[in-house]
């Protein structure tokens, strides 16, 4: 039976419902010949005649009686498939899998909260992790798209897209004494106390190449690994951490001075799988 069709079924559960093969040709647009055909190529594929048919009426054999359940059945899943898909092109199902970098985080809450707002019926599950941690992830089909600021290194296989630029800069609460300054050379750091984000993180990395670049050795006296608990710290102490421009957004009392030299090292960006599918939902997000 590999050569049985939806449109053969269609017409067997329309002649079963109708008991008249014209009536049930017009409903499928067909002409009644083609339709008597359809039947026949159906009946030769199961080896087994389905309708009794005479000059007065039509009605199902013994086997055309057994398989139209079956039948029917499988135009509703048929049904269901085309429903489903239409769906996902809608945005009225399915799941999206994203993956954050923790110095990604703050950037990344206000477009998860007005996605979730907007489409709330796709189920969202955000991962925040290190962006090492994340390509793996994306590589091993675990998330859909990962948001991040640009790795130095992109594997051959994964695209990179640029969202927006950004700048690496010194965070101080409204008080610091460097609070008033409209840029900073990482010499003048030394006098005071960081709070930096932890190695591995991509605004503690960006500033490790830049100190590298510059000579300069950078001594935290505490480290974090997440973003908000960090800002909170500098928030309520004199000590200053490092991180992008915009993580400070939503935070009022705090003031971001760019760093002399890092122009160029922080690109807000979305990676996703070279020559791969891409959800629909993922290119929304995106969006």
């Amino acid at each position: 039976m590999k050569n049985m069709e939806l449109r053969q079924l269609r017409a067997f559960v329309l002649a079963a419902e109708t008991k008249n093969f014209s009536e049930a040709a017009e409903r499928m647009c067909i002409t009644p010949s083609t339709f008597s055909q359809t039947i026949k190529s159906l009946e030769a594929e199961l080896k087994t005649d389905l309708f009794v048919r005479n000059s007065h009426e039509t009605f199902l054999t013994e086997a055309g009686e057994e398989i139209l359940p079956f039948a029917q059945n499988t135009l509703q899943q048929a049904k269901n498939c085309e429903d489903r898909v239409l769906d996902l092109k809608n945005l009225n199902c399915g799941t999206l899998n994203i993956g954050v970098t923790h110095s990604f985080k703050m950037m990344a809450s206000d477009a998860i909260h007005h996605f979730i707002s907007t489409y709330p019926k796709i189920k969202l599950m955000v991962y925040y992790k290190t962006m090492k941690e994340l390509l793996e992830m994306l590589l091993a089909g675990q998330v859909d798209c990962v948001l991040s600021y640009r790795p130095s290194v992109i594997p051959s296989n994964i695209e990179s897209h640029t969202l927006f630029d950004d700048r690496l800069s010194v965070i101080v609460n409204e008080t610091h004494p460097l609070a008033s300054l409209k840029e900073i050379d990482l010499h003048e750091l030394a006098c005071h106390q960081l709070v930096l984000p932890t190695e591995g993180m991509q605004a503690r990395n960006a500033l490790t190449a830049l100190a590298t670049r510059k000579g300069i050795s950078i001594k935290p006296q505490i480290e974090i690994n997440e973003v908000v608990p960090l800002l909170n710290l500098v928030q309520s102490s004199q000590m200053a951490t490092i991180l992008s421009r915009s993580s400070i957004d939503g935070f009022s009392d705090l003031r971001a001075i760019p760093i002399a030299g890092s122009e160029d090292m922080l690109i807000g960006s979305y990676h996703v799988l070279r020559n791969s599918y891409h959800k629909h939902s993922m290119k929304v997000f995106v969006e």
